[in-house]
């Protein structure tokens, strides 16, 4: 019988785990999950790749993944360093005789998998199916073959019958090698790491822990208890509180809950309670993720540069004061503004922020969609590498889709999903004691007025704004 390391990276549960079940053939299985203090530093973008919202949210998840494997006679050794070094040690100490781990499809974690893979020589490093929808073995076609359009490749999805059937946790998993129990300590806490405690901030939506019970007790509520979907298609735009949308994304991220849970969920609700508008929009947000996940390992490194996928893309490459500006919330911009400081205090923005901010960024500013594209992977609960580049470069008009980059009027946007300036109003402190008709245009104001308020000026009105501007200015 063998003895296997279990090595964990964006794949912390037990359900529904490709990797975990194929340990379930060895006599002994260490599972291991490897920090990379490199990941706190600041990245060639300038901001880190990890900030202290997801780290936060990565420790809570560790967390919970060492009290289930507990439950079931296994634990998990937290390390910090390289992988290329601490599981070739590993591997070489404790006479292991494999290493199984998840499939990645981000070029990072790709070209870390063949650094580690180099590192153990002769011991055989396994990839399992990772955290998708599909494997390749269910694709449809050959990878370079998929549709490059997002609404092609659904069809084709869709063409074929996919039945989702995750495998659910054994009850009892191999014991620790013995000579591995001496290794165990507590788990690193944000201090460990050199990261303060950020700020617990009541208005936040998202008031949930990291972890898979607290993943599966999200999607138990959403899909059966309160059934929220069922009135996602009506929600999905809003941005206070936390029903509006299912939020199962920052989970989904680092591999909590299993995508195949999800959709076998929702079809299973769909079976019982029917399907409408609002469950099929929540499954074209798993294909929209799914399809990102495969643009990705197909287009590798072209999805980090500024031209993405088009070389005739024309994308800004300005980098200067007004994307401090953007970063700190700082525009003069109310909607842009709440939304970046709602991100800064709490690691979460809605869909629809996100949208509004990422195209004032690129179009109004005229800044580098990358740097934002870096900001956000730093600061959101959420970032998933593929969904995150992907959405960017789609946004800036620098992904395979013919269309070109999606600007939104941020005015329009503020009118239209924040009528009653109570977003802005939650967010922007300095801007409550406006009236409610104003909280959306402080830039009307005169120069005393807002210096009284200590909030930024808007340079320059844009034009197309105009419409939307109080019919006294």
């Amino acid at each position: 019988m063998s003895r296997a390391l279990l090595w964990l990276k964006q794949d912390l549960r037990l359900d529904d785990h490709p990797a975990l079940q194929a340990a379930l053939l060895a006599e002994r299985v260490l599972p291991l999950f490897v920090f990379d203090p490199a990941l706190l530093l600041p990245s060639p973008l300038g901001p880190r790749r990890l900030g202290v919202h997801r780290a936060r949210f990565l420790l809570e998840s560790l967390t919970a993944l060492d009290a289930g494997l507990r439950q079931h006679g296994s634990r998990l050794l937290v390390l910090q360093g390289h992988s290329d070094a601490v599981i070739p040690a590993l591997v070489t100490q404790l006479k292991l005789d494999e290493v199984l781990t998840l499939e990645e499809v981000a070029p990072f974690e790709r070209t870390e998998l063949q650094r580690v893979r180099k590192a153990l020589g002769r011991c055989p490093l396994r990839e399992l199916p990772g955290n998708g929808l599909l494997s390749e073995d269910q694709l449809p076609c050959l990878i370079e073959e998929l549709p490059s359009v997002f609404s092609q490749f659904r069809a084709m999805i869709e063409a074929r019958a996919n039945v989702f059937q995750p495998r659910f946790v054994p009850n009892l998993l191999p014991s620790l090698p013995t000579e591995a129990l001496p290794l165990l300590e507590p788990l690193p806490t944000l201090s460990h790491l050199g990261l303060g405690d950020p700020l617990s901030v009541p208005a936040t939506a998202f008031p949930f822990a990291g972890g898979e019970p607290a993943a599966l007790a999200r999607l138990r509520d959403y899909l059966w208890e309160s059934q929220g979907v069922r009135q996602y298609q009506d929600t999905r735009n809003e941005m206070i509180g936390s029903e509006y949308s299912s939020k199962l994304s920052p989970w989904l991220a680092n591999g909590s809950l299993s995508p195949r849970r999800v959709a076998a969920e929702l079809h299973r609700h769909e079976a019982q309670h029917g399907r409408n508008e609002s469950t099929q929009r929540l499954w074209t947000e798993l294909l929209w993720r799914e399809f990102f996940r495969w643009t990705l390992l197909r287009h590798g490194g072209a999805m980090f540069r500024v031209d993405g996928l088009k070389a005739t893309a024309r994308a800004p490459r300005n980098l200067d004061e007004r994307f401090l500006r953007w970063c700190q919330g700082r525009t003069g911009m109310p909607l842009v503004d709440a939304n970046m400081r709602e991100l800064a205090m709490t690691g979460w923005m809605s869909n629809r922020g996100r949208q509004v901010v990422a195209s004032y960024l690129v179009n109004d500013l005229q800044q580098q969609w990358c740097s934002g594209a870096a900001w956000f992977e730093e600061h959101l609960l959420d970032y998933d590498p593929a969904s995150n580049w992907g959405n960017w470069a789609y946004l800036a008009g620098a992904a395979s889709d013919p269309r070109h980059s999606r600007a939104f009027n941020a005015l329009r946007q503020a009118h239209r999903y924040d009528p009653e300036a109570s977003y802005v109003s939650l967010w922007l402190p300095e801007l409550r004691s406006l009236p409610v008709r104003h909280r959306h245009t402080p830039f009307l104001l005169s120069a005393v007025q807002l210096a009284a308020l200590d909030y930024p000026r808007l340079e320059t009105i844009p034009e197309h704004w105009k419409p939307w501007l109080p019919s006294a200015a």
